[in-house]
């Protein structure tokens, strides 16, 4: 099956799936698509709540894709590619909805950023974390912000410090990652359509300005996020970092 991003709309509830066969990783193009279908999906007056999810029953997201990793040539592309993840967080910053999230499986790097950017987030028992970037010779610069404001300083610093160690699921419902943990995705997807049909029904004005509450302090992240992008686009070219990536393909 091809990569994807769609949208669907149903009685209120907007719901954007992504999907890639390499663990639903996110190459640029994905990004971008993505970024889109979130703004579109805020702009939808027939969408009242949207929901977040990846396509498959495993990988949530794998974050960003070791084929363009390794394609990036120069700063100017380095910083191209991983603006896509910051143009993802502020599409769902942004978004007037509310945005729930959807963890079936694994998630690394930018899918951590990508759950810590919905508002309400459901997991499963399987959706262990990691965010691998410092094993790999980089950080997670761009994804940094929405994952600390998520979960705190301390618990960002285990996942960017131990970067090779996955934290369980009930480690990230702990640490305010997710909401709710389930035993299975069926159980989690009941979960996740009751609460979506309870916000469909709400009132949407205080939804948006709650969301505006919630998400106060932001304003900054077009700049701050750009400038991120900056420095991870920069440390990709590290000789460290090309045959760290060169030995993860190979295996």
């Amino acid at each position: 099956m091809n990569a994807y991003v769609k949208l669907e709309i149903e009685n209120g509830i907007g719901i954007i799936e992504f999907y890639h066969p390499q663990s639903n990783s996110l190459p640029g193009d994905i990004l971008n698509e993505l970024a889109e279908t979130i703004r579109v999906a805020g702009l939808n007056d027939e969408i009242r709540v949207v929901i977040l999810k990846s396509g498959g029953d495993r990988a949530f997201c794998a974050g960003a894709s070791f084929d363009e990793l390794l394609a990036i040539e120069n700063e100017v592309q380095g910083k191209q590619f991983f603006s896509g993840f910051a143009k993802v967080i502020n599409a769902a910053r942004k978004c007037p909805k509310f945005i729930i999230g959807r963890v079936q499986g694994k998630a690394v790097g930018g899918g951590v950023g990508m759950a810590s950017a919905t508002d309400y987030c459901f997991a499963t028992k399987y959706a262990s974390v990691k965010l691998s970037e410092l094993a790999i010779g980089i950080g997670p610069f761009v994804v940094g912000p929405p994952i600390e404001r998520k979960i705190g300083t301390s618990a960002f610093c285990q996942l960017t410090i131990n970067a090779t160690n996955w934290h369980s699921a009930d480690w990230a419902r702990e640490k305010g990652l997710f909401a709710e943990v389930f035993e299975s995705a069926e159980e989690m997807d009941v979960a996740i359509q009751s609460l979506a049909e309870k916000l469909a029904a709400s009132n949407p004005d205080s939804m948006r300005e709650l969301k505006q509450v919630m998400w106060e302090g932001t304003d900054h992240w077009e700049t701050l996020l750009s400038d991120r992008a900056a420095m991870s686009g920069k440390r990709i070219l590290s000789e460290f970092t090309r045959k760290t990536l060169t030995k993860l393909k190979q295996r």
